[in-house]
């Protein structure tokens, strides 16, 4: 697997400058990502470039679902969710080691009129749970041979036997049925590196501030400034010359539309999501997620167990800084409320344990102006310079945008390639154990000796290093095969076998394999989007902030004052995300024993 890592930026900036590529994508979220690989495995000389770190910006903000949303069904959408469903199933079957089933438990109550999204409810809540059935059964078969299991009905003992943080008066039944659950920064790491070893250039901190033309008005070019984080000497602009350029911005799609001196043809409209992250022993949640009953203004919350936290989400609300969205009061008061409501055990507001905010970019057509009304399809567009801009969808059907946006350029080329992405195993699926129906993937010939043995490798392996179950069952969920690169480190220096934060499985070896193959460049990018540390920590990784700063000095040969700004930089970070309670003054607050510098 080809590491990414800062010397193999530099070489593929380098080689992108020089020889230029065809296709250039302009986006490292998970739409950039896939089609990196699409583009790859279609024989294209592919390039892409991120103005931040890779997933930094919507692609980490999800609800780590992988799902056919179910309250698009009664909305109308059947295509968005059967494209939706077909996209789970392959998803599942390429990246068993980063998606699994879900199983989500539907309660319903006396008072439930419009669960799940539907636009109406019968008279007194009468024939509900036939409307249910009839939909759930609908659910079921747009997935046909993928779906994953089909729903069930279950009785109010059931319902509080699996959800035993639910409130009991007034529940009458409830439902089970399934989708997915993925790490989404890992996901689109695992695409990105995917890409690369196809492959694709990449580079983040790589900014397009503009573009050039050719004799026949076509864009023939970008112009990019590029950073190294925390040394404001190493920035630079480069012109990478391509014969396609793909706008895969999302919320940002519009200004960079802006940058080709036309009028944009999107026109996104950013809907925030916020989260709330509490631990699982404050909410008493097992292995299933939970579907609250429906709120007044018609959306659905989600209680979803994701490590060793719990998940509560989302809102749909305006918008606000595309660059920093955060949770204010007011969507933390909206979430706290209903959570509250239905739940035995009420959470005060100073356990929350962090929260966080993303921006879809959802497309507004003229008969809607409501929000939640808004479509999560996504849309192709071509300028009259010939940017082809890419925008909307759901983080599940990230491979199907890739696949369109692909068969445009085929269709400017006057080419058919076949798309193979549907059948390509993903970094660090091979021989892992299948979690979903349907054959084996099949793709790249994986190396010889090594993705042979596969899960349990990893076990085995870690079993040797003496690490503890937890670590080695993380790994393997954060790695699949390329966990044993991990635990290389470990043999080698044993030292990175101790935990990153004490009580959670991650271990101070990812921190390395971050920076040598997974092209992490500041503290903030190992504790949030490599690790996930700074949600689910209690102490958003302030414990050891201090120590990944060091090993990124020594690494990238950082001097003392390139430390203490990414270490004050990941400060101003983490204050936005620790439940708005306990909001560290900028450039305050202790960082390794030590105080962090202004």
């Amino acid at each position: 697997m080809r590491a990414l890592n800062a010397q193999q930026r530099a070489e593929d900036l380098a080689t992108m400058t020089r020889e230029g590529v065809d296709v250039l994508i302009i986006g490292g979220g998970i739409t950039g990502a896939g089609i990196a690989l699409d583009a790859a495995t279609r024989g294209y000389r592919v390039g892409l470039v991120e103005k931040s770190d890779f997933a930094s910006g919507t692609s980490s903000w999800s609800t780590k679902l992988v799902h056919g949303g179910i309250r698009y069904l009664p909305q109308g959408d059947v295509p968005l969710v059967r494209e939706a469903l077909v996209e789970r199933g392959l998803l599942l079957r390429n990246a068993p080691h980063l998606a699994h089933p879900l199983t989500f438990v539907l309660p319903l109550y006396s008072f439930s009129r419009k669960p799940v999204g539907l636009p109406f409810g019968p008279p007194w809540g009468v024939g509900l749970r036939p409307i249910l059935d009839i939909g759930l059964t609908l659910y079921d078969a747009l997935a046909g041979r993928l779906n994953v299991r089909h729903h069930k009905r279950i009785d109010r003992a059931e319902v509080l036997r699996r959800a035993t943080c639910l409130r009991s008066e007034g529940l009458r039944s409830g439902f089970l049925y399934s989708d997915g659950q993925t790490d989404d920064t890992r996901l689109t790491l695992a695409v990105l590196r995917s890409a690369a070893n196809a492959g694709a250039r990449l580079a983040n901190y790589a900014q397009v501030t503009g573009f050039e033309q050719d004799a026949n008005a076509r864009l023939s070019a970008a112009h990019v400034r590029l950073s190294a984080p925390h040394d404001p000497d190493a920035e630079r602009a480069v012109t990478i010359r391509a014969r396609h350029i793909i706008n895969a911005t999302g919320v940002f799609a519009e200004q960079v539309e802006a940058l080709t001196g036309q009028s944009p043809q999107l026109h996104i409209v950013p809907s925030k999501g916020v989260h709330l992250v509490v631990s699982r022993e404050d909410l008493d949640i097992g292995d299933d997620a939970i579907v609250l009953p429906e709120t007044e203004d018609g959306r659905i919350i989600f209680l979803v167990p994701w490590r060793s936290s719990v998940i509560v989400g989302t809102t749909d609300t305006g918008e606000g800084d595309l660059d920093r969205p955060i949770a204010d009061d007011t969507d933390v008061d909206y979430l706290l409320e209903h959570l509250n409501r239905s739940i035995l055990h009420p959470i005060p507001r100073e356990r929350i344990v962090s929260t966080y905010a993303g921006y879809r970019p959802l497309i507004q057509f003229r008969h809607s102006r409501t929000p939640s009304r808004l479509s999560r399809t996504h849309a192709i567009v071509e300028n009259e310079v010939g940017l082809l801009s890419i925008s909307g969808g759901k983080l599940t059907t990230y491979r199907r945008m890739a696949q369109d946006a692909m068969d445009r350029i085929d269709a400017r080329e006057g080419v058919k390639h076949p798309c193979e992405t549907a059948q390509w195993p993903l970094a660090g699926a091979d021989n892992w154990p299948a979690t979903a129906p349907g054959s084996r993937v099949h793709g790249p010939s994986p190396a010889p000796a090594r993705s042979q043995s596969g899960a349990a490798a990893v076990v085995q392996r870690g079993q040797a290093l003496s690490l503890n179950a937890a670590t080695i069952a993380h790994l393997g969920t954060s790695y699949g095969s390329l966990a044993l690169e991990v635990l290389d480190l470990v043999a080698a220096e044993p030292t990175l076998a101790s935990p990153v934060v004490p009580g959670l499985p991650a271990i101070m070896a990812e921190v390395v394999y971050s920076l040598r193959n997974e092209l992490a460049l500041t503290t903030t990018d190992v504790l949030e989007r490599r690790l996930r540390l700074s949600l689910e920590a209690a102490d958003h990784g302030r414990s050891a902030a201090g120590t990944v700063a060091s090993m990124l000095a020594t690494e990238l040969g950082w001097s003392n004052a390139q430390r203490a700004a990414d270490l004050a930089e990941y400060t101003r970070y983490i204050a936005m995300h620790d439940g708005g309670l306990q909001r560290t003054p900028v450039g305050a607050g202790s960082v390794d024993g030590r105080e962090t510098p202004e």
